[in-house]
């Protein structure tokens, strides 16, 4: 891939067959190394956890305190309910997120998860979407669903989406808590969840956050209590899979240019070597110089 609109061999790394395909030919912008600040211990149990139950909750990841910033600014931003049973008719949706506040980038880019993730994904994997939603009393149960199964290749398989559920309030059983059914990311097409098959909820603090990859089934729980339930959940993807939001028509050039070089890189601004998700022939990273 050229570093200049004049293709160059400069800094090429020599393609002499199939295999040399394999390698990233990015010449400037070559696949970033980032440091995770996470204990390595913590991670390992949060990945052996993962692969044992196919959730995981990390509890008080980030201080009440913030989610107290975080809410102050997103609940100003709420207005509408959902448009139909999925989204939630006693609940209100925020998307787009990244063009109208920060407050949620460090939930996206968490070292914890972000360690998860590496292990799960091939590099450069990007941001599927972003979203707040808040669940106003009286809401019923969402129906349970997996996060990728709009991906059309046959169960069971491994995961080609992942998320997170960020509690911003406290998650109890009454409120609405994420309702999760163990297990299930290992199930065929040809099996969906009964009365039968075992349920939790992710009861957990605020700070915390539930990560699960995109085959398990889930769905946000119901409302029985008198006080709305804020939550910030960003889902992932291998980065050959087409994300669900479509950050190069929904985020403009100079909010992108604001974000963390690694935030970039989840929006697309990246490529999955050797080449896919070039601009031009050239890494879409140069798109941001360009005025």
């Amino acid at each position: 891939m050229a570093d200049k609109s004049t293709p160059s061999a400069k800094h090429q790394p020599d393609v002499i067959g199939y295999e040399d395909l394999q390698k990233d030919l990015t010449g400037t912008h070559k696949l970033e190394n980032y440091e995770r600040k996470a204990d390595p211990a913590d991670v390992e149990r949060d990945w052996q956890a993962l692969q044992r139950d196919g959730y995981v909750i990390l509890e008080r990841l980030i201080p009440e305190a913030e989610c107290d910033r975080i809410k102050q600014v997103l609940l100003p931003l709420l207005s509408h309910t959902g448009r139909n049973e999925f989204e939630g008719k006693a609940t209100q949706r925020l998307y787009s997120v990244l063009t109208k506040t920060r407050a949620c980038d460090r939930l996206v880019d968490h070292p914890r998860i972000l360690a998860l993730l590496d292990r799960m994904f091939r590099p450069n994997y990007l941001l599927s979407q972003l979203q707040v939603i808040n669940i106003l009393p009286g809401e019923t149960g969402q129906y349970l669903h997996p996060d990728d199964s709009f991906y059309p290749v046959a169960r069971p398989r491994p995961p080609m989406g992942a998320a997170t559920v960020w509690a911003i309030d406290d998650f109890t059983a009454e409120n609405g808590a994420t309702n999760i059914v163990p297990g299930s990311e290992t199930w065929g097409d040809d099996r969906q969840p009964t009365d039968d098959d075992k349920r939790i909820q992710a009861v957990m603090p605020k700070g915390s956050v539930v990560f699960y990859g995109g085959t398990l089934w889930h769905g946000g729980g119901e409302n029985r209590s008198d006080a709305s339930r804020l939550a910030v959940t960003a889902q992932y993807c291998e980065p050959w899979c087409r994300t669900q939001e479509n950050y190069f028509l929904s985020t403009p050039k100079e909010i992108v240019r604001t974000l963390t070089p690694e935030l970039q890189t989840m929006l697309g601004y990246s490529v999955m070597p050797p080449f896919m998700g070039m601009v031009n022939g050239m890494h879409p990273k140069r798109v941001l110089a360009e005025g």
